[in-house]
């Protein structure tokens, strides 16, 4: 039954994490939008670590819990199972507002970015980090 409920889920969420447009970000106002809203428990950049939550070079095209942490969610730990792929657009729609997103996600002080053009702005900057 546990199998079943987790194919279920897991359905949901590659549904949910599929297709949609996003506009072209500022990376310089990312930048900005990074350290005053990510900056706290992520790092990005040549000497990232692992802090709260994990470095996030290389974010954009990676598949979802695929770098070493020991913290990922279960719920995190069935979008990996499926092979979801932190797309443009699923980025832009996890941060958005995440526990909404995913309930049970461990994402719960980062009450998410609202506006459009701010999580485009973030996530070209994200995109600069291979």
């Amino acid at each position: 039954m546990r199998v079943l409920m987790q194919f279920a889920l897991g359905a949901v969420l590659v549904a949910v994490f599929s297709g949609s447009a996003l506009a072209d970000g500022d990376a310089a106002k990312g930048e900005v939008i990074f350290k005053s809203t990510c900056g706290f428990c992520h790092q990005i950049g040549p000497d990232a670590k692992t802090l709260i939550g994990p470095e996030l070079n290389g974010i954009v095209g990676r598949k979802v819990a695929s770098i070493d942490y020991p913290m990922y969610s279960d719920i995190i730990k069935t979008l990996a199972s499926f092979g979801v792929v932190w797309s443009e657009e699923n980025l832009d729609r996890w941060i958005t507002n995440p526990r909404v997103v995913l309930p049970g996600t461990y994402m719960t002080v980062f009450p998410g970015i609202p506006d459009a053009n701010n999580r485009a702005d973030l996530i070209a900057y994200l995109k600069t980090f291979k």
